[in-house]
């Protein structure tokens, strides 16, 4: 991903940092599952939060005892983190390049970042290296099939792609294939109340950037109304499907 996509991409998610929380349910819900399932047995002490957001996941590791590196591309998003104190250190950086020495952290934690990534394998290599011998890269990450619903219905209202494409499985696995590695995937099912809530999840949480508007004024009242009308309806409630790759790389 070239350097301007980056940049819009911190933007986006800059200008979203003072109210992330507030919107960032699946974050959380997803990020809790990641965090239980190698906390509990994880002993080492220095932990690298690549994509730390507003620090939520940091603080987390902070207050069991953990010497938390907080880094993000965004630098709104590090001063929310700071301002809570959520870590020990915090880092503005691509986690593409990571700007710290080989083996120097026992534990890379990255929820939700990597399918911002054009080439996943460039982030989870510098994770690799920057994880110490024996230590671990616990990572989740959007597949195909997320937004499911908001794409059909965007393309029965016109033909323009509004969509960044997700990893399927398969490719996440051939990414990871040199690293002795676990993976899995689960679908995540939400349901909003009406059709603004939906969007606002989204554009809550920074994630416009997924919209690729090609000309001023698509979201427009007209194109709001045509997405509610041919958008599936499940007891007056608007679903959305996310498809979440639970990722552990095992650093040898």
């Amino acid at each position: 991903m070239n350097m301007n996509n980056k940049n819009a991409i911190a933007f986006s998610f800059g200008r979203a940092a003072k109210y992330y929380d507030d919107f960032a349910i699946l974050q959380r819900k997803i990020g809790t599952r990641l965090f239980r399932k190698c906390s509990d047995s994880f002993e080492q002490k220095i932990i690298l939060d690549a994509g730390c957001g507003t620090g939520f996941f940091s603080k987390k590791w902070k207050l069991i005892g953990k010497r938390v590196i907080a880094l993000d591309i965004s630098q709104e998003m590090l001063k929310v983190a700071k301002v809570g104190n959520s870590a020990s250190c915090y880092m503005q950086a691509d986690i593409e390049s990571i700007p710290l020495k080989s083996n120097s952290v026992d534990l890379c934690f990255s929820n939700l970042v990597l399918q911002w990534c054009r080439n996943i394998h460039i982030p989870l290599s510098q994770m690799y290296r920057v994880t110490k011998y024996g230590g671990l890269v616990v990572f989740t990450t959007l597949a195909d099939g997320s937004l499911k619903e908001l794409r059909q219905c965007w393309e029965k209202v016109n033909n323009l792609s509004h969509f960044n494409s997700f990893l399927t499985y398969e490719e996440v696995e051939i990414a990871c294939k040199i690293w002795l590695n676990k993976l899995e995937q689960i679908s995540w099912y939400f349901l909003y109340p009406s059709f603004q809530s939906l969007l606002n999840s989204i554009k809550g949480i920074g994630a416009s950037y997924l919209y690729k508007r090609k000309k001023k004024g698509l979201m427009t009242q007209k194109y709001l109304e045509k997405l509610v009308r041919n958008y599936p309806n499940v007891d007056n409630m608007f679903p959305l499907t996310y498809k979440i790759i639970f990722g552990t790389l095992y650093r040898e």
